[in-house]
């Protein structure tokens, strides 16, 4: 009824309106919330950071079976190449995974990491330290430790306590190709690393171009939470190349909605700011229509 709702008081009728219009408006902002914290996390994932999960013991102590890390996707874009020292998630190069059927996942766990928010199952990745990179000279010989360009590396700090630098699998010298890295688990007697891979046609190494990024950070569980710098000895092994530093540790959904809600929020508030014209019944407000 065209009588409905209006009253003596004009300023109170205005106010229920206004109100009425706000929060019709929110709801219809939602969807735009929901798709554009969608399209950020996407962004994110495929550019800038990922998850992903560890399946094996291989990188002990340092990440154990079940950690979940952030991986930077964002340095290779601006030409940084990995260096020594750094943990780095890589496709499989040919023939380092067993073919082993893994369940198929259901469509939410498609879609989750899709968008970046849960860990692939069907990616065939690995995740190691490198060691050497191209241009270096790389050994080890049984009972000593690794050395790259002639300089011993002290791996006390990071390798599983009780292994030895290589005695199950020593290796070298030799020097590592262009474009090219020489990868090592931290559980050097649990690791099928490029020490057991010599007999590719890569002879073990790992090209460049199969790299994802870097593991910056164990993400999860909230326990093991930390950051994964480059040890010290590395520093001595010889001129290493300059990254740039990522420093965000949200995950892509997270900073996909971080991301969305302030977009919303201001073009809300533009609308709102908005006059008002006051030209009779039919008249139209911010986020407002014809009413029926």
């Amino acid at each position: 009824m065209s009588g409905d709702g209006v009253g003596d008081n004009d300023g109170a009728g205005t106010g229920d309106g206004e109100g009425q219009r706000k929060q019709r408006s929110f709801w219809k902002e939602l969807p735009l919330l929901i798709v554009i914290a969608l399209v950020l996390a996407l962004v994110i994932k495929t550019f800038l950071v990922q998850a992903f999960s560890i399946p094996s013991d291989s990188m002990q102590n340092t990440l154990q079976r079940g950690d979940r890390v952030l991986v930077d996707k964002l340095t290779p874009w601006f030409g940084s190449e990995p260096e020594r020292g750094e943990v780095v998630v890589f496709h499989d190069p040919g023939g380092w995974l067993p073919e082993t059927d893994v369940p198929d996942p259901n469509i939410a766990q498609k879609f989750l990491s899709f968008i970046g928010l849960m860990p692939s199952a069907e990616e065939k990745d690995l995740i190691k330290r490198v060691i050497a990179v191209g241009g270096d000279t790389v050994e080890c010989k049984k009972g000593g430790p690794v050395e790259v360009n002639g300089h011993a590396l002290d791996e006390k700090g990071f390798i599983f306590a009780g292994n030895t630098p290589c005695d199950d699998q020593p290796f070298g010298p030799f020097k590592v190709p262009k474009d090219r890295l020489w990868v090592m688990g931290d559980h050097r007697q649990n690791s099928q690393d490029s020490r057991y891979h010599m007999d590719n046609a890569d002879r073990g190494f790992v090209p460049v171009k199969d790299v994802v990024g870097r593991a910056i950070v164990v993400a999860w569980p909230l326990n093991r939470l930390a950051t994964l710098p480059v040890p010290d000895t590395f520093d001595q092994a010889g001129p290493g190349r300059a990254a740039a530093v990522v420093g965000s540790l949200a995950a892509p959904g997270a900073a996909g909605l971080a991301g969305a809600v302030p977009l919303v929020l201001w073009r809300r508030k533009r609308l709102a700011s908005r006059p008002v014209r006051e030209s009779g019944p039919h008249s139209t407000g911010p986020g407002g229509g014809t009413a029926g």
